[in-house]
Parts: C-alpha cells; sequence; structure tokens
C-alpha cells in the first residue's frame, strides 16, 4: 500500500545524500585544483633557510645584507604537476611581487629566482653568482629537474647573461633558455617598451604562465599597481614533462656576493590546471622597508613667524644647495696618505672626465665594479677609471702604498697604473685607456667591428705578455706577482699591442684578511693546483696561469669548454690529447682558416703545456719562456705520460679540501667561476 509519509521522508533522505555527495565532489575538486595566494606571508608556515626569514610585517626576507650568503623560501606541501605518474606536466600559473635594496644606487649583488623543484634541499648549491640555485658541478645537469626564471642584477659572462638588468628562463641551471632586458609592454595603438631597474628599491609584479598544449612558457614584468602587460616580455617553447617531477615544490631562491643587498617578496599566488595566477590582494600586501630614511629638516620642524619665514627659507635652500655640491665631490683622506698626495686624484677631476660616471662611458662591468672611459681635462688624456667597492679600513694604508709603489712600473706591455682616489665604501682606480679593449673580446666576440685576430697578431701578443711578466717577476727593484693572469686581463692599445693590466689588485685582498685564514684568489682554470695546498702565490703560478693563457690564445677556446656531446673539458688535458696524436695542429683555431705559421703554432701550443704542468718544477721561469718564444734555446720535450694534466694535479692535491680539489674537476666546471671565502676580493673582471 501506498504511505505518502514514507515517500516523503525518502525523497528527503535522497535530497540530503545528493547534497552530500555534491559537497565531497566540490571538496575533491577543491583538491585538484591545486593552489595558493599570499598577500604578505604573516603565518604562512613556509619551509625556510639559510638567510631567509618572515618579517613581523609579513615581508619574506631572502637576504639581509650579509655578503655571501644564499636563502630559500618554499611553499610547504610539494603539488602535483602530473595527473599520472607518467603523463604530462599540467598547465599552471604564478605571480608574486618583489623588491631588491641596495647599499649602491648603480649595481647590486645578483638576485631573485622563482624555482619548480623536486626538492627544497638545496645545500650544495653556492651564494654569489650561482644564486643558491646549483654550484659549479651540477649548474646545467638534467639531473637536477629545476625549471627557474631568474631575476639577474649581475651580468656573468660564464652564463652568458645579456646585462647586468635581466629576466631569463632557466632549465637545470643558469645559462637562460631565452632572456631578455627588464621592461614592459605599454599597449594601445603605437605599443612601446618601457625599461625597468631591478634595483630601483620599487615593488614589481612578475606574472608566470605555461600551456600545457602548446608548451609555450611567458613571463611578463610591470611596475606594482600596472595590470598585466596584454603582450609578455618574452615568451619561450620548451616541453617541461622532460623537466618537473610528478610533484614539486615552488618557491624562491636569493644569494648575495660581494654587495650589502637584500631581496624582498611581499606576496605571491600559484594556480595549477590554468594559465592565470590567483589574484592577490594587493591592498593587503607588506612595504618595502626604507634602507636610507628620509633627511628631514629641521628648519622646516621650526614654526617662525610668517614676516621671517621667507628668509629663513631662503637661506636654508642655500646651505642646503652648498651641501650637496660639497658631497657630490666628498673624498675620504687620512694623514697617511700626505706622503701619495701626487699619485692622488681629486674626486671632483674624475667625475668630471667621466661626465658624471654616465652609463655612456661604461667600458665593462665586473663582479666588484664598473669601468669607465673618461678625458682628464686639464691635459686631455684619456683614462680608464675603475670603481671598486671596499666597505673595510683595515689594510687600505698598505694597499695603496701598493698602488703608488705599482704606478713606478715602466713596460710597454703593462697597463700603467697611474694612480687612485678614495670615497666612503669605494676606491677609484685611475689606469690608462686602452682604445681596443680586452683580449678576450676579440678571441670570442662576435661583433663586426672587432674580427677576429690573425696569427702574427696573436703572436705578437703573446710575446709582449711574456716580456711584461719578465719584467715583473725578475728587471724590476722588487717581484710582482700578477696572480690574475687571463684574456680578459690583456688590453689592447691604438696598435693592437698586449698590455697587461689588474696587476696587483688581489694584494687588496690579502692586506684585509687574517693572514692565518686559507684563500685562493683568482680565476678557475688558470688557477695552480699547488695553490689549494699553501695559497701562497708565487712567479711560477703566473707561470701556470701564462701557459693556460697560451693555450687560450691558440686554440682560441676558452680553458674550460664544452665538446659536441656536451661534456666539459679542460682545455690543457683536451691539447695534452692532441699532443699524444701527434696532431697539435688540429688544435689551432679554426677561424684563423689555417692562416698561420704551423712552426711558431706548434711551439707555442707545446711550451703552454709546459708551463701548464701541475707539477711546479717542471714549469720554466718568464725568462726561459722568452728564449723558447725568440728560438734562442730550443724547447725541451714534454715528458709522455698516459694521465692527464688534471689527474696529475689531483694526485699532487690528494687529501686537501674538497672544495678546492673540486675546482680541477673539469668534467663539471665553468671557466669563469670565481671562488674566494673573503668578503674584500677585487678580483679584477671588467
Amino acid at each position: 500500500q501506498h504511505n505518502p509519509l514514507m515517500s516523503r521522508m525518502k525523497l528527503i533522505c535522497f535530497l540530503l545524500l545528493g547534497a552530500v555527495g555534491l559537497g565531497a565532489l566540490d571538496l575533491v575538486a577543491s583538491l585538484v585544483d591545486d593552489q595558493f595566494v599570499y598577500s604578505g606571508f604573516a603565518g604562512a608556515g613556509l619551509t625556510l633557510d639559510g638567510s631567509a626569514t618572515v618579517t613581523p610585517s609579513g615581508l619574506l626576507e631572502l637576504t639581509n645584507g650579509s655578503l655571501q650568503l644564499k636563502g630559500h623560501a618554499f611553499h610547504p606541501t610539494p603539488l602535483r604537476f602530473r595527473e599520472l605518474p607518467n603523463g604530462t606536466v599540467r598547465s599552471f600559473a604564478a605571480s608574486f611581487v618583489f623588491g631588491i635594496l641596495s647599499a649602491y644606487p648603480d649595481m647590486s649583488a645578483h638576485g631573485i629566482v622563482f624555482v619548480v623543484a623536486p626538492t627544497t634541499d638545496f645545500s650544495t648549491a653556492l651564494a654569489s653568482q650561482y644564486l643558491g640555485l646549483v654550484n659549479v658541478q651540477n649548474n646545467g645537469h638534467e639531473s637536477n629537474r629545476i625549471f627557474a626564471v631568474e631575476l639577474d642584477t649581475l651580468q656573468q659572462d660564464e652564463f652568458r647573461d645579456i646585462n647586468d638588468n635581466h629576466v631569463g628562463v632557466d632549465i637545470n641551471g643558469l645559462v637562460s633558455l631565452q632572456s631578455s632586458n627588464a621592461g614592459y609592454y605599454v599597449g594601445g595603438d603605437k605599443e612601446r617598451f618601457e625599461n625597468l631597474t631591478l634595483i630601483s628599491h620599487e615593488a614589481m609584479q612578475v606574472w608566470i604562465d605555461y600551456d600545457a598544449g602548446t608548451n609555450r612558457i611567458n613571463v611578463a614584468l610591470a611596475p606594482l599597481g600596472v595590470a598585466k602587460p596584454a603582450r609578455p616580455l618574452m615568451s619561450a617553447t620548451y616541453n617541461l614533462s622532460s623537466v618537473i617531477t610528478s610533484t614539486a615544490y615552488v618557491g624562491f631562491s636569493s644569494a648575495t656576493g660581494s654587495f650589502d643587498s637584500r631581496h624582498y617578496v611581499l606576496g605571491c599566488s600559484f594556480r595549477m590546471g590554468s594559465t592565470t595566477a590567483p589574484a592577490m590582494d594587493i591592498a593587503k600586501l607588506p612595504t618595502l622597508p626604507r634602507e636610507i630614511p628620509k633627511v628631514r629638516s629641521k628648519v622646516l620642524q621650526i614654526v617662525l613667524p610668517i614676516t621671517s619665514a621667507a628668509v629663513v627659507l631662503a637661506l636654508g635652500t642655500v646651505v642646503v644647495l652648498l651641501l650637496r655640491r660639497r658631497r657630490r665631490y666628498t673624498e675620504l683622506r687620512e694623514d697617511w696618505e700626505v706622503e701619495f698626495g701626487p699619485h692622488r686624484f681629486p674626486f671632483k677631476d674624475l667625475h668630471h672626465a667621466t661626465q658624471g660616471f654616465n652609463s655612456k662611458n661604461l667600458l665593462g662591468v665586473g663582479g666588484f665594479g664598473r669601468v669607465y672611459r673618461g678625458v682628464l681635462p686639464d691635459c686631455n688624456m684619456e683614462i680608464a677609471v675603475k670603481r671598486v667597492s671596499h666597505d673595510s679600513r683595515q689594510g687600505v694604508k698598505e694597499f695603496i702604498a701598493e698602488v703608488v709603489s705599482l704606478g713606478r712600473l715602466q713596460h710597454c706591455n703593462l697597463v700603467r697604473l697611474l694612480g687612485y682616489c678614495r670615497r666612503k665604501g669605494e676606491l677609484l682606480l685611475v689606469y690608462e685607456h686602452m682604445p681596443n679593449g680586452s683580449l678576450d673580446k676579440h678571441l670570442y666576440g662576435h661583433q663586426d667591428d672587432k674580427p677576429t685576430l690573425n696569427w702574427a697578431q696573436r703572436f705578437q701578443i703573446i710575446k709582449g705578455i711574456a716580456s711584461g711578466l719578465l719584467y715583473l717577476h725578475e728587471e724590476w727593484e722588487r717581484v710582482v706577482v700578477h696572480r690574475d693572469i687571463k684574456a680578459s686581463n690583456v688590453l689592447l692599445d691604438d696598435k693592437m699591442n698586449g698590455r697587461l693590466g689588474d696587476f696587483g689588485l688581489a694584494r687588496l685582498y690579502d692586506h684585509g684578511t687574517d693572514p692565518q685564514s686559507t684563500h685562493v684568489v683568482g680565476t678557475i682554470g688558470y688557477i695552480a693546483p699547488e695553490l689549494g695546498r699553501t695559497s701562497k702565490a708565487s712567479p711560477l703560478t703566473d707561470v701556470f696561469a701564462f701557459g693556460t693563457f697560451l693555450l687560450e690564445v691558440t686554440c682560441g677556446r676558452r680553458p674550460i669548454f664544452q665538446d659536441p656531446r656536451g661534456n666539459q673539458v679542460m682545455l690543457v688535458d683536451w691539447v695534452l690529447e692532441h699532443w699524444r696524436r701527434e696532431s697539435l695542429a688540429d688544435a689551432v683555431d679554426t677561424k684563423l682558416r689555417g692562416d698561420y705559421n704551423i712552426d711558431e703554432a706548434c711551439l707555442v701550443l707545446q711550451l703552454g703545456l709546459s708551463c701548464s704542468h701541475p707539477f711546479v718544477n717542471a714549469r720554466p721561469n718568464m725568462r726561459q719562456v722568452m728564449q723558447y718564444l725568440s728560438n734562442e734555446v730550443p724547447l725541451p720535450q714534454l715528458m709522455s705520460t698516459k694521465m692527464s694534466f688534471h689527474t696529475l694535479a689531483m694526485m699532487q692535491n690528494e687529501g686537501f679540501d674538497s672544495y678546492i680539489q673540486s675546482s680541477y674537476s673539469f668534467s663539471k666546471m665553468s671557466e669563469n667561476s670565481h671562488f674566494d671565502e673573503g668578503p674584500l676580493d677585487l678580483h679584477p673582471t671588467a
């Protein structure tokens, strides 16, 4: 019999079960739609390490101004990037707001990286130019499984950076798949590109999206408060299914080098399965700290009678203008510098010579400063001014004495160090200007106005640098060890003669550190193996670097290069293998197209191997080198060995610190990488 009451109860139960079922489906959908939004990070529970911390205001502070540190911050739980274990990576989108503060207005120490990685453990990564993401051994290795977008504020030749203010898409390392100058496109009928400065102390927003259907990666950048540009800053095509693991962590990495810089993230959002990131509440974002508080005029805080206000304001304005003018050219002078007076340049003269250190006069940017071209107005002499950051007072007096002493060096194959100037936190070194720039730009550059050097020019440069080194080691009144011989430190004058520059700069590092500490100053690929044991530079460590320089100039290859199979090879071992096969001519730079003196080239290659020998006693001194180059004395035959020079170097250094040893692991290292534990390494790279 039909019971209306029972039927009604069944209908109600059915509706309740349906509602529960829909609620469960909503919960599953919420879990599948992996996303998060941080409008500030107070109470976020992020996974932090290194120098990273969350401030009371909710700022994510990745670095705090300390030197040579790294910091990481990750969303605490991994996200599912694939529907199935062997499926393709899903579309995703991210957005974040960042800010970079630097103690110097025109330079910074490295940047921030947005990263998707299979782990939050980056304990083996290095600071400085490696941004806390990779190290010299694993940079670019497929096993990293890292996708990243870098906001880089320092140009590094080893990573083929386009400039010191760029955004790059990185796969498994820091050599960008694609990069672009920082900026954004303004829409409309007449679309234009607006430049942005990453170290402007202003907050900016980044948008990153990946379309799984087209494998398209888009990156956009704009000032905070400006809507996402319709046209991305750059687009790249790459199948991230070959990179990102099934589950991975999303976060940030940053590092400092030798400058006081601070890296902040104000907020971020992420969504899986979409190319549009969730919106952050901009009004709730914390604000960037003011690194230097505004100066408040005490005069304006005094309430004066209306009749005298105009007079006081006028007087205050005049005083401020005079103080600004004086402060603009303020120098740092101490009593002990009186005796060095003739070698000291007034800052005002250098400021005028370089047109206020105008960017159009910028000759180059190195890891520790910038070099500007200038013309001294009184004598119309061209100069090059290197601005070096130096905050420590320790050892400055000894170094200035060194500068003045080296200023008396007189040799046609040395760049003359004319003098110096000191300001607070900064040292300016004044050199002769070399109009044809550094040798490495001619060896490796592809500019139309800098053609490949012919063999006669290369051989003349080699003999000139050898002559300059002989002068430093044996012919001057005392021994000067250069400590950083390489192609980028060889400059070319108006007649394409080679001149060795930046000699003695590493001495400032020595004067400013504990004499009992162990450190190695130089460039990987040129560093003699015994330095890992003694840390003491000598003329024969210069000879080792000169040997690498000989091979570099003759072969047209960097000390560590990549072979066609993608392996990193040490140049000295590559030439040694050609010597064993009696095919030395095949090692000569192919850009010469066979137009060279084969006897001279083979002599230089064999001499390079002798100078680069891992055992100190097997190397010639510079006087012998000059005799070999001029054919006054025949070059002794190399001893045949089945071992590579790399293996011999490791045998000689067996049992030493693993970090130093790893710098000779030629299969996994980058040629221009520097390693130095001290904060005052003034290694010249410009």
